[in-house]
């Protein structure tokens, strides 16, 4: 028979009370850790995950013979970076960052990222998908309040693939005067509200900066913090990129350039980033968006699903070859393309790419998914659009093993 002592650890149901209470106790917190702790998709995952040292990396001779070439000559400046998955194969920059000082590039110079910057709006609503927030299927007038007649049939999936028939921000009158004049979020909604649509939501595709600003003004009616807010609240402090943020004039980012006249390029100082805060107003750094791409491409970030949806193509299937090349596939915030079919000689891996321009700086982020390469290019200098387009593919056929391009293929 069980013998329970009488003086030696007191009376039995005095224990049993204990041992309940601190079961409980045990309990209640391991259902607080459960809530609290980060998912396996989170940012914060990949905030542990150590970054490589920022140091200039060569590993790829003929990107390297080129790079050197056109750094030395003025053809390129700015900064091109190639990892295979987290190994880095090529860091190196060229130029000033400042002709009228003559400071220099760094590797951890802040570049303008102009139109790269429309993945982060378009994560950001695909993330506050996730979270059962909002859904891609909403209509926008869900959102934006009092909402125009015109806009009861768009989503906000169209939106974010280029195909709501909002008229863009240089479609429209006085844009000149517009490119030039500060103004906040609700202004540019106010203004995006005076026209028709171009064409009913889902029927073509037209690159659209206005769509993308007014995806701004919805992550802020559904989180009530500004766009900047909360992409830092959500994805820049967790993964630590503390060199990327809006670009608010005192950032730190290097001068942009145009070739405007013979002789040495000239400062672009006024970017007036206000009037594409949601679609263009962003900068970082080589190494802040190398972190990015691993992170999105990499899971870290969104669900599968939407992920899915992001890369997908949401063009029309009537959608016309571009420039006699086949189209390239219109996802969210981000497009897809052979784009090594422009070079040559040519090669045929599938890229997952964004360009940007904007007020000096010209800008390039790809990524090949099969091989996990990412190659990014900045440059602040708008007119080097070929240049930055050819070390990209550069890059990534070097890193794939594929026949070095030496020119743009002209069609």
């Amino acid at each position: 028979m069980f013998h329970v002592p009488r003086h030696s650890g007191g009376h039995p149901r005095l224990t049993i009370v204990v041992l309940v209470t601190v079961l409980l106790v045990a309990v209640a917190g391991l259902i607080g850790w459960i809530s609290v702790r980060p998912s396996a998709a989170a940012p914060e995952a990949e905030a542990a995950a150590p970054r490589p040292p920022v140091e200039v990396v060569e590993t790829l001779p003929m990107l390297k013979e080129q790079l050197d070439r056109w750094g030395a000559s003025g053809q390129f400046t700015g900064g091109v970076l190639v990892a295979r998955g987290d190994e880095v194969l090529f860091r190196q920059v060229h130029g000033y960052a400042d002709r009228a000082t003559g400071a220099t590039l760094q590797l951890n110079s802040r570049f303008r990222l102009a139109s790269v910057s429309k993945q982060f709006t378009a994560v950001a609503i695909m993330k506050l998908q996730d979270d059962g927030v909002l859904s891609v299927d909403d209509p926008l007038c869900k959102w934006i309040q009092p909402c125009p007649a015109a806009w009861e049939p768009i989503r906000l999936h169209h939106l974010l693939s280029h195909s709501s028939g909002v008229p863009d921000l240089m479609a429209r009158p006085a844009w000149g005067v517009r490119r030039v004049t500060p103004a906040t979020p609700a202004e540019l909604t106010e203004d995006s509200k005076k026209y028709g649509l171009q064409f009913p939501p889902g029927t073509k595709v037209r690159y659209n900066n206005a769509g993308y600003n007014l995806l701004g003004a919805v992550v802020e009616a559904a989180t009530e913090l500004t766009l900047q807010d909360y992409l830092r609240q959500a994805f820049f402090d967790p993964l630590g990129m503390n060199d990327t943020g809006y670009d608010d004039g005192a950032s730190d980012v290097v001068m942009g350039y145009a070739n405007l006249t013979r002789g040495a390029p000239s400062p672009q100082p006024d970017a007036n980033v206000s009037i594409i805060f949601a679609a263009g107003a962003l900068y970082s750094t080589l190494d802040d968006l190398l972190v990015w791409e691993r992170a999105l491409h990499g899971g870290k970030i969104l669900s599968e699903r939407s992920y899915g949806m992001m890369i997908a193509d949401h063009a029309p299937a009537d959608t016309p070859s571009e420039r006699g090349r086949p189209r390239r596939d219109w996802g969210f915030g981000l497009f897809s393309n052979s784009l090594g079919r422009q070079v040559d000689p040519p090669f045929e891996d599938r890229q997952i790419y964004h360009t940007g321009s904007w007020s000096g700086f010209r800008n390039m982020m790809t990524h090949q998914p099969d091989a996990d390469v990412t190659v990014i290019v900045l440059s602040n200098n708008y007119h080097q659009r070929e240049q930055v387009f050819l070390l990209s593919q550069q890059g990534m056929a070097e890193a794939l093993g594929r026949p070095f391009p030496t020119t743009m293929l002209r069609r």
